[in-house]
């Protein structure tokens, strides 16, 4: 992807500034009751809905959320959602934004919020390049022109940082969210999702690409979180919804023509072969190797510790670094286990 997040979504969140842009807008799930054994669950997202969605697609078309006892809808978003404030103030349970970072910041702010599950195992952000220049390491940043959105500098600098790169040895170049700086060789490196089929194909065959997580700096993409008195008061209605959305998403790893096929019946302005593409890259960020012993939709504690001290050494907390078990947990997950693992 062009930029920081996904070219489809909307920064909402003055966190997501200082979580590197890793996040603002946000996906709200909101609950309403319809009986004692059933629930209204409407996914609000923060943005135009897209392949992003398509285990929630597939979910919903196949009958898996209805089969838990929960009426589920997705929600297109806009410039005027606030997903984690409105989670945070109860008036949601649960939300999904687009990177991890901005759940900490948020749980360092004092929102009551908390990761239950992830989307993406790894984060797709990564630095592109053309084979004239390569840039495949983060030393061979070295001296070169690195194009970055604002939003984006906290992780150029966490990179630098993780391989002990001065500042003064890049030359950071501020940019918009297009390959055009690459492309014009006014940069020598830009960013974005390497799930962003439809925008990559503007580097061709050249495309040179440096992932962040490999590079050490370890995020999550997709997170799922919830107001931590939903995770205390009902816990089994997360546990419904992880386990159909679950059946969804590793439905349409199984089926990706299918998946795609329902995707587009619900948006069909998608692009078919774009999107048949970027399922592809989507499933191998969702399905890792983690996901073969602990099931879709698993995170490490581990990663989100490195998460906290790489952000509190980078000085992005205004308060105090938050505790890991105020930012995640593992309880929905391990409930839900046994039916997640469907690889």
């Amino acid at each position: 992807m062009s930029g920081l997040e996904n070219p489809r979504r909307r920064q909402l969140l003055q966190t997501s500034v200082a979580a590197g842009g890793l996040a603002a807008s946000g996906a709200l799930l909101s609950v309403r009751c319809l009986a004692a054994d059933r629930a209204m669950i409407n996914m609000q997202l923060g943005w135009v809905p897209g392949g992003n969605q398509v285990g929630e697609v597939v979910a919903k078309r196949l009958g898996y959320y209805e089969q838990e006892g929960i009426d589920f809808k997705i929600q297109a978003g806009g410039p005027n959602i606030d997903g984690v404030a409105i989670v945070a103030s109860g008036r949601g349970e649960v939300g999904q934004i687009s990177s991890s970072p901005s759940v900490m910041l948020a749980v360092s702010e004092g929102l009551p919020v908390k990761c239950f599950a992830v989307g993406l195992q790894q984060h797709p952000y990564a630095f592109f390049s053309l084979k004239k220049t390569p840039i495949r390491s983060p030393q061979d940043m070295i001296g070169k022109r690195i194009g970055i959105q604002a939003t984006g500098l906290v992780l150029l600098k966490a990179l630098m940082v993780k391989h002990k790169i001065a500042e003064s040895q890049v030359n950071i170049v501020p940019i918009g969210a297009d390959m055009t700086p690459l492309l014009s060789g006014r940069v020598d490196a830009v960013t974005g999702w390497q799930t962003n089929v439809s925008a990559l194909k503007a580097l061709g065959a050249d495309r040179v690409d440096l992932s962040l997580w490999d590079s050490g700096v370890r995020l999550y993409a997709l997170p799922y979180y919830a107001h931590t008195s939903t995770l205390s008061k009902h816990p089994e209605l997360l546990q419904r919804f992880l386990r159909a959305t679950a059946r969804g998403w590793v439905y349409a790893n199984k089926n990706r023509d299918q998946a795609v096929d329902l995707l587009l019946k619900d948006y069909p302005s998608l692009n078919a072969a774009d999107e048949r593409a970027a399922i592809d890259s989507l499933m191998g960020y969702a399905f890792g190797k983690d996901s073969r012993t602990q099931g879709w939709g698993t995170m490490d504690p581990a990663v989100w510790q490195e998460q906290i001290s790489l952000y509190a050494q980078l000085g992005q907390f205004r308060a105090r670094p938050p505790k890991l078990e105020d930012v995640m947990t593992l309880d929905i997950l391990q409930a839900t286990k046994s039916s997640r693992l469907m690889v």
